[in-house]
């Protein structure tokens, strides 16, 4: 794909102006939300699920969280996740410029790694994870139990600017997001696809049986 092709991807559909504005408040407290492109593929992923309870893990500024409310059922609640309260507060402000009602977001502040173990075994339809990269691995596992069967978890970067492809890259979050790569596709239980949409999206659907 030549770089002016995924350009055109990137800006194929627009945004709204809440996330647009959301996109500028995260560039000023320093969050790098998801782009336009994998924004609009979790919002596609989440309709066709006819998604009703999604896990993110790493709320941002409510960015990725505003594309999953939007391809969610309108009776569907997104429970977000994030170490950071004041991001948080800024995501809160997103959703509410959405037009989302304050009842479809449950935002938990506090590590990933202790809020999902709290969080009910195969109750959710989605999970969506941009959050430590080098914790990618625990939330797989996390993931994989609460799912559904036939349920969906997808995680950004996972190309990760670049560096997943080039053997050189040793750093850790290079590493983990490319070992992650390995193990969802290695794993008999999941269905997976790698897209080329923004910074890269993992996606695998959690097979039945």
């Amino acid at each position: 794909m030549t770089p002016e092709s995924w350009a055109y991807a990137e800006a194929y559909l627009n945004e709204e102006q809440a996330v647009t504005r959301a996109r500028q408040r995260a560039a000023e407290v320093g969050v790098v939300p998801i782009g336009p492109g994998g924004g609009h593929a979790l919002r596609l992923l989440a309709a066709a699920l006819d998604a009703k309870t999604v896990v993110e893990v790493g709320t941002g500024v409510g960015v990725s969280g505003f594309y999953l409310l939007s391809g969610m059922r309108e009776d569907g609640v997104l429970t977000t996740v994030d170490i950071e309260s004041e991001h948080q507060r800024l995501a809160r402000e997103a959703f509410a410029e959405g037009g989302f009602a304050s009842n479809r977001t449950r935002l938990i502040a506090g590590a990933a790694l202790e809020v999902l173990p709290r969080l009910t075994d195969g109750a959710y339809d989605l999970v969506f994870c941009d959050a430590t990269k080098t914790e990618y691995g625990d939330y797989l596992e996390q993931a994989l139990r609460l799912l559904r069967p036939g349920g969906l978890v997808a995680f950004d970067n996972a190309l990760w600017h670049d560096r997943v492809a080039d053997p050189a890259q040793r750093d850790p979050e290079t590493v983990a997001v490319r070992e992650l790569c390995r193990t969802v596709r290695a794993d008999d239980r999941l269905l997976p696809a790698l897209l080329p949409v923004s910074d890269g999206l993992l996606a695998a659907v959690k097979r039945h049986g």
